[in-house]
């Protein structure tokens, strides 16, 4: 008599700290294809102020993809099993988005002593609004950073374990490319 096999098929599942951070970088992306799709088409209907963006922006720029950097850094030493490295890069990557965020502020305050403010011509308060809002997303990105260094100190983050850094490291690099398409976006659409 011959028993049954029972074949069991394996079943597919997504770690749930992946999936979120997946579902809040779409989330974010429709939010700002509907900002920069508003700002299209109130551009179109005229009023619309030109001005120059200040150079911080474009220096805060290069700030944000050197982060980027020492947050992959970051992860390849937790794959190695380097706790020393990763600590060092965590930091680096934390104290440039901080750096980030005061140059973003600094531009603020030239844009302000330009005459260009929130309550202005709509391309002045579209300006501060996404940029405010990518601010935002950035200090989200620092909160993640933050308990990310907290688990490297604890050694929870290692070769074994790596889905922590894996998902700060994936919004990290989000909000940098985020950045880009924003200052890019701003600066050819005036």
């Amino acid at each position: 008599m011959k028993k049954d096999i029972e074949i069991t098929k394996p079943i597919l599942t997504v770690n749930k700290w992946k999936f979120i951070v997946w579902l809040f970088i779409v989330t974010i992306i429709m939010f700002f294809a509907a900002f920069t799709s508003a700002y299209l088409v109130r551009r179109a209907e005229g009023n619309w102020t030109e001005f120059d963006i200040p150079s911080i922006f474009y220096y805060s720029t290069a700030v944000l993809l050197l982060s980027s950097i020492f947050m992959h850094l970051g992860y390849k030493a937790a794959q190695k099993d380097n706790f020393g490295s990763l600590k060092l890069f965590i930091s680096i990557t934390f104290v440039a988005g901080l750096i980030f965020l005061v140059m973003q502020y600094v531009g603020w305050t030239i844009l302000q002593k330009e005459g260009v403010f929130l309550k202005g011509n709509p391309a002045e308060s579209f300006y501060y609004i996404l940029t405010g809002l990518h601010g935002f997303h950035l200090v989200t990105g620092l909160v993640v950073l933050f308990f990310s260094f907290l688990e490297a100190f604890k050694m929870n983050i290692h070769a074994k374990n790596l889905i922590r850094i894996e998902v700060c490291a994936t919004y990290w690099h989000f909000l940098d490319i985020l950045w880009v398409y924003l200052l890019l976006f701003l600066v050819f659409f005036r």
